[in-house]
């Protein structure tokens, strides 16, 4: 039963396991003990941190193991923050992070508030701003540099995304931020397996599972020479970095896993990608009305992300574990909350119907083919469901001229499916009028109009409730 969902998590490495059965035997006791136990211990935590530094392109004292890579987020942005607290307190981010950054950044940008910060305009939010991308999830060169400020205290950049695979300009990023005296942050989770970041960076964070290491492990590298201190109370443990007692036996497993990864990364970039050009070509030959997103060069190896219209992504997803594959999702259908991805919504992109595909290392060429096979006859299936719902369909209407679809109340994908339903409707210059109270339409109805050569005219709030979306025919 294939498994494509590496992104979130890979599976566990074989030399990560053995390492980790031996470990357990080992690295028991306590590193800070004098007596052999402690020793032994203490030997084993060492050397792994001299590997992981090695790999990661560090000093071994300036790399701390914590409890998560969520955990080494959170806690080198507040470690980074404090130590520039007498510059300021501003932030600079891309508005397609981790969560674990974006989290972060809110609370930093709400304390900032609360504490009495002036709240700037445009993409700022509190001490805190939101650096753009482009359709295909990249930030334009020059970006960081044009938003950082006096009193910028730190910047975030991901190496990788970890949703549509684009690879970032870390390397110029950094380079703008060494030039402004600011400290750079990247979380390099989804990219440390494939080899070291590039570039003057402050800060590197990283986890372990998903390169195949154990989870429960996270990695926070601070360069020396950047201002540090860290949040909460002393701990003697890891420079005072990282709290609590460490998991050497993990630990051991994480350098271990990196380690061979690293010496698998050349031949199976090659492969995985081939795979990954593989699926981008032939998904929308296949599935009609896909956006496949994400940069199609600057990209991880084993990532590809695609949209399909008309699509409610939940089903997909369930129909495709149905068929024996495990893929991942950014669509608003998929979530508790109704919002799209923000990801996806950074991009201006299609976030109904979305799947993503991430290859663990070893997936074969047959596997492939199958869920190409998959994907066709699931998608064909969630569309014959949705498109002929037996009751409720929305209401069209001409009103003034102007195609009215009353979509309230209907969640994505319908809003946009009862678009297309009736748009044939609409002359020439027309124009339709879709009304929604669906969160995820805001970003659905523009992205249709881009894939279908129609022009969006905009939002307006909508009478009784809900927004509407205005729709030029053009052809």
């Amino acid at each position: 039963m294939p498994y494509f969902d590496a992104a979130s998590s890979a599976p566990l490495h074989p030399i990560a396991r053995q390492a980790l059965l031996a470990a357990l035997d080992e690295g028991w006791a306590d590193p800070a003990r004098l007596y052999r136990e402690g020793r032994r211990a203490r030997r084993l935590l060492d050397a792994a941190r001299e590997t992981t530094a090695e790999l990661v392109g560090c000093r071994p004292d300036e790399l701390v193991f914590t409890s998560s890579g969520t955990r080494a987020v959170h806690d080198g942005m507040a470690g980074a923050l404090a130590g520039r607290r007498r510059t300021g307190r501003h932030l600079v981010v891309s508005a397609v992070e981790h969560s674990a950054v974006l989290h972060a950044a809110e609370a930093h940008g709400a304390a900032a508030v609360a504490e009495g910060s002036k709240a700037a305009a445009g993409g700022d939010d509190g001490d805190v701003t939101y650096v753009p991308v482009d359709r295909g999830g990249r930030v334009a060169p020059g970006a960081y540099a044009e938003a950082l400020r006096a009193d910028t205290a730190l910047a975030c950049l991901q190496s990788a995304n970890h949703e549509v695979g684009t690879e970032q300009p870390v390397a110029e990023a950094a380079e703008e931020c060494r030039a402004a005296g600011v400290p750079l942050l990247v979380d390099a989770a989804q990219s440390l397996g494939w080899g070291r970041v590039a570039g003057p960076w402050s800060l590197l964070t990283a986890s372990a599972h998903k390169w195949g290491g154990p989870p429960g492990v996270g990695l926070l590298v601070v360069r020396k020479g950047t201002r540090f201190a860290p949040a909460g109370p002393a701990d003697e443990r890891e420079a005072g970095r990282a709290s609590g007692f460490e998991n050497i036996p993990a630990i051991v497993a994480t350098a271990a896993s990196l380690r061979a990864v690293r010496a698998e990364a050349r031949a199976e970039d090659a492969r995985l990608r081939a795979l990954v050009d593989r699926i981008r070509a032939r998904v929308p030959e296949t599935v009609a009305d896909v956006e496949v997103v994400g940069d199609p060069d600057r990209r991880l190896p084993h990532l590809v992300t695609f949209s399909c219209l008309y699509v409610d992504g939940e089903a997909l997803l369930h129909a495709l574990d149905r068929a024996g594959f495990s893929v991942s999702s950014g669509s608003a259908c998929t979530s508790s909350t109704l919002t799209p991805s923000h990801v996806l919504k950074a991009m201006g992109v299609l976030s109904e119907g979305n799947v993503r595909v991430s290859l663990p290392p070893g997936t074969t060429a047959d596997e492939v083919e199958g869920f190409l096979r998959a994907l066709q006859g699931a998608v064909a299936g969630v569309r014959a469901e949705l498109g002929a719902p037996a009751q409720g369909a929305a209401e069209a209407a001409a009103v003034a001229g102007e195609l009215l679809v009353d979509a309230r109340g209907r969640r994505c994908p319908v809003p946009v499916i009862e678009l297309a339903k009736v748009f044939d409707r609409v002359p020439v210059g027309g124009t339709a009028l879709v009304l929604s109270d669906d969160e995820a339409a805001r970003l659905d109805i523009p992205a249709w109009c881009e894939m279908r050569g129609q022009e969006y005219v905009g939002e307006e709030p909508a009478a009784g409730g809900g927004t509407g979306y205005r729709v030029r025919r053009t052809a």
